[in-house]
């Protein structure tokens, strides 16, 4: 099918095939490694295969070890160190290649490091854990921002068999107290502060009063990172980060650490509840993370990658930090917003390091479409040649708006579904080999066995709603939850029994075995009687033209028991009216039905969120319902809050203008 024939179908249900001048120069070309991953005999050899690629101490004796199921091992008998294989491996043939390309919020702050730098860093600032007394399994608390200490802390740690527990920089000191509790953490790293949409953070006060709500914990020291140079308190624990590391030795042996062994806790962002501690082990965590980036991401020697997440979140983890280091790759990192000091701020970037790889959120598409075409005027992105998108499932019109305007209409976009639990993506295409659907994360990758489940654990016919699970074990899956493995197996595998790994995700398969994930099952809810998605209802919003973003809430309703409250933000320039609100109404019930139908419409120019770009869908709930607000601390624009409140405080049904 020529690419011509392609363009003449409608946006909306044509497929996009890769083009033929990248499939002729990508790495994996050969489509019959789907069935080899999935067969008996290839499935481990497929996983195998990528483990040679990496530097062991000692090799495995055996792939995997099913004896006492659901904790399941992988590499067994083997050892290997993490560190080692993102930096020193690479030494011989990459010494002089950036590593780490890192952009400050404020314009024309630029730091690079080669993997020499990187090297001679991380071994610094081992020894200088060593020096604390610092060892293996000793947790480490990493409450840093996106700046290149927090790498070098995180690779510092798994030298010296630490487990580092990275806390998001945004998060409150109530949220990292918790964390450090929980962890038991020795040490804590962080910084005097940094900088978000041109103010200054000062995030040593907020790890000092998180000190203060400390339980179990006894912190040792402090580390600080000098980054926005504002003033700070010391106490007798505090150490600045550039004075320690001045006298430590630029050499530091790596510890041999076994393939189970822990590399790091990372704390899920549940809305209730006290958070999980996913555990990740040293070796199926490494492999994995390395076998997805290479393949999905198309890896060659001369690419720039750049993922927009924070490292504070698993995405960053693998996909900033372990998977592109550990195949020797050149990533970006930013500090700061992507409208500070300007919204072209993020096209700005690629063209100024010629970035090829650009991985990003759909809150974040949505938003730059929200902005609209003009801020990309005046900037050359023709470097790129890969998209990615992750955090969600992305809605048919804005993949083709990030297709169109981001990649010229040339670049594959691969669609990513995963969970800080999987360690990995999951679901994906394969750029070279996957035709792309628009809103549909396409396939398992090779290797991994997806299903969507009935209540009976029956698989779903095509179109059916159902639960999203994996059948078979991979090795980059979490191993138990900290200090709680009967949650662990109540929470991901109890509802199909001990072998099949639960998701929480709804998703429907469709007539060619692609997957489409709707949202977690607990955003389901329920409007007189009946179960509905919030993520299948802000995707039909979302199809309503000049609708640059949606969240869906309910609110209590004397007859049917909930209904359903819709903020919608229209793109920039848009002027929303009555007559909007109402091609918002018959638009959802034209695609989901009547009992859709939204109490109310919210028309605001913006949605209370988290740094990350998440949208707090609690305080909307809160507002919606004239409830409690409850914290603030962890929004990024927290004026927008009072602004909703008081416009939904004033209006009963229908459509409102906040503000």
């Amino acid at each position: 099918m020529s690419d011509d024939e392609i363009k003449s179908f409608p946006e909306k249900k044509r497929m996009f095939y890769p083009p033929r001048k990248f499939v002729e120069q990508a790495n994996l070309r050969d489509p019959s490694v789907y069935s080899r991953a999935t067969s008996e005999e290839g499935w481990e050899i497929f996983w195998e295969d990528f483990a040679k690629d990496l530097e062991w101490i000692v090799p495995w004796e055996k792939f995997i070890d099913t004896s006492n199921i659901p904790f399941y091992k992988f590499f067994v008998g083997g050892r290997i160190n993490v560190s080692y294989n993102c930096i020193d491996r690479h030494l011989e043939t990459k010494r002089n290649k950036a590593a780490i390309i890192w952009e400050g919020e404020p314009e024309g702050e630029t730091r690079v490091l080669t993997y020499q730098d990187l090297y001679r860093e991380v071994s610094k600032f081992a020894n200088v854990l060593k020096s604390l007394g610092v060892g293996k399994g000793d947790r480490v608390a990493i409450y840093l921002p996106m700046i290149p200490e927090l790498p070098i802390a995180m690779l510092a740690c798994a030298r010296i068999g630490a487990v580092h527990s990275v806390v998001f920089a945004g998060f409150s000191s109530q949220a990292l107290a918790a964390r450090i509790d929980d962890a038991k953490a020795k040490i804590l790293i962080t910084c005097d502060g940094y900088y978000r949409r041109g103010k200054i953070i000062d995030q040593k006060a907020r790890a000092d009063e998180a000190l203060k709500h400390l339980k179990e914990a006894e912190i040792d020291h402090i580390i600080v990172a000098k980054r926005a140079e504002n003033e700070v308190v010391f106490s007798e624990k505090d150490l600045w980060w550039h004075e320690v590391v001045m006298d430590s030795s630029q050499k530091c042996t790596v510890e041999k650490m076994d393939a189970e062994d822990m590399h790091f806790i990372i704390y899920t962002s549940g809305t209730t509840g006290k958070p999980k501690g996913v555990v990740h082990t040293v070796g199926g965590y490494l492999v994995y993370a390395y076998a997805t980036t290479k393949t999905i991401f198309d890896l060659k020697e001369n690419d720039i990658y750049w993922c927009t997440a924070d490292i504070g979140w698993i995405t960053g983890h693998t996909y900033i930090v372990y998977g592109p280091l550990s195949n020797g790759a050149t990533i970006l990192m930013y500090e700061g917003a992507p409208d500070t000091p300007h919204k072209g701020r993020f096209w700005e970037i690629i063209e100024k390091h010629h970035v090829t790889i650009f991985y990003t959120a759909p809150t974040a598409i949505r938003l730059f479409m929200k902005w609209g075409e003009k801020y990309l005027e005046n900037y050359d992105l023709k470097s790129l040649r890969l998209l990615g998108s992750v955090g969600e499932p992305i809605n048919p019109e804005a993949w083709w708006w990030y297709h169109n305007n981001i990649g010229g209409g040339n670049c594959p976009i691969v669609d990513t579904w995963w969970q800080t639990e999987t360690g990995g993506a999951v679901i994906t295409p394969l750029p070279s080999l996957t035709p792309l659907k628009p809103g549909s994360a396409t396939k398992p990758f090779p290797g991994i066995f997806v299903d969507v489940f009935n209540e009976k654990g029956e698989p779903t016919k095509p179109g059916e709603r159902g639960y999203l699970v994996i059948k078979r074990p991979w090795p980059g899956m979490l191993r138990t939850l900290f200090k709680d493995p009967e949650r662990y197996v109540s929470t991901y595998w109890s509802r199909y029994g001990k072998e099949i790994y639960f998701s929480g995700d709804a998703a429907k398969k469709d007539e060619d075995g692609y997957i489409w994930v709707i949202g977690r099952v607990d955003d389901a809810i329920k409007v007189a009687g009946h179960r509905l998605s919030t993520m299948e209802i802000e995707s039909a919003v979302l199809e309503v033209k000049n609708v640059a973003e949606a969240a869906v809430v309910t609110r209590p309703h004397e007859i049917k028991g909930n209904e359903i409250v819709i903020y919608v933000t229209p793109k920039e320039g848009v002027e929303a009216d009555e007559e909007m609100g109402k091609k918002v109404i018959l638009h959802i019930r034209e695609a989901i039905g009547a009992i859709a139908t939204p109490g109310l419409v919210v028309f605001t120019s913006d949605l209370p969120k988290t740094r990350s770009g998440k949208i707090m869908r609690r305080i909307l709930r809160a507002i919606a319902s004239k409830d409690e607000i409850g914290d603030l601390s962890t929004l990024a624009n927290p004026e927008i809050v009072e602004t909703l409140d008081n416009s939904v405080k004033r209006g009963v049904s229908g459509v409102i203008i906040a503000g």
